[in-house]
């Protein structure tokens, strides 16, 4: 990629966002930053001929209002699901037909998607018996991850609790010393968290280590180096704590041994 400033970027899109001849029929309106969270413009796209059109110094009603009632053969105007762009078309295009584009609704789909799966963690663990943990079977690196998880459930717990006995935020904030966002999250049941052993190298050649366990080696050195034979670029220590963890398994009686809260893996 060439470096190039945001100077000459902006004489480039101007220069191809010269004015055409073709009178605009349909375009896309959205908002685009100067600079992030400090200052914001309007860029106008004519969605027929896949151009820019034209960019806008801010994005205020009225600024865009004024450009699109010069503009009155636009038939379409796609844009996202603000108020603020819609108020303009229907002010200077009280005809055009207004619609939302494919990425904002595939943007508000997923996160409705996704907050309502996270309210629903709790029930859905509970459901697949997925809610005990035993810390024998786990790694060194997974304990503490699980330790911090029940550290953030306990914090979840109490704000939730404070919450329920009609304390305010901010009085919640002052007891707890957690931060404002924090509260307000747990408070709206917008923070579950869910414990989720991280990927490990060994994943891959699992098929391959329960066959060799199932046909009698169980020395991890000695499958470390079958293993490596056959690519694995891992250490020792890792097979190794697999192995322990196997006859521990074994060791277990089917009432004691609990499955662990992640998805689309069994615990070994």
């Amino acid at each position: 990629m060439l470096p190039v400033s945001n100077d000459t970027l902006l004489r480039v899109v101007r220069r191809r966002a010269r004015p055409r001849a073709e009178p605009l029929c349909v375009i896309g309106i959205d908002d685009w930053a100067f600079r992030r969270n400090h200052r914001y413009g309007t860029i106008i796209c004519d969605l027929e001929r896949r151009r820019i059109v034209k960019l806008l110094p801010d994005r205020e009603i009225a600024t865009v209002a004024a450009w699109l009632a010069a503009h009155p053969g636009i038939h379409v105007v796609s844009r996202d699901r603000g108020g603020g762009y819609g108020e303009a078309a229907a002010r200077a295009l009280p005809d055009a037909i207004q619609v939302a584009d494919r990425w904002h609704l595939m943007e508000n789909a997923s996160s409705s998607f996704l907050e309502a799966v996270s309210k629903s963690m709790k029930p859905i663990h509970a459901a697949l018996g997925a809610t005990v943990v035993d810390p024998k079977l786990l790694t060194c690196a997974e304990r503490l991850q699980y330790e911090g998880y029940l550290r953030r459930e306990e914090t979840n717990a109490i704000v939730a609790e404070l919450a329920a006995n009609g304390v305010s935020i901010k009085e919640i904030v002052r007891r707890t010393g957690r931060s404002r966002k924090l509260v307000r999250l747990i408070v709206r049941g917008q923070r579950t968290d869910m414990f989720r052993a991280r990927q490990g190298s060994l994943d891959p050649h699992l098929p391959f280590l329960d066959a060799q366990w199932e046909a009698g080696c169980r020395n991890g050195a000695e499958l470390w180096r079958r293993l490596r034979a056959l690519g694995f670029a891992g250490s020792t220590r890792v097979v190794s704590e697999w192995a322990t963890r196997r006859r521990r398994s074994e060791r277990m009686t089917a009432a004691q041994l609990h499955r662990p809260p992640w998805l689309g893996r069994s615990p070994v």
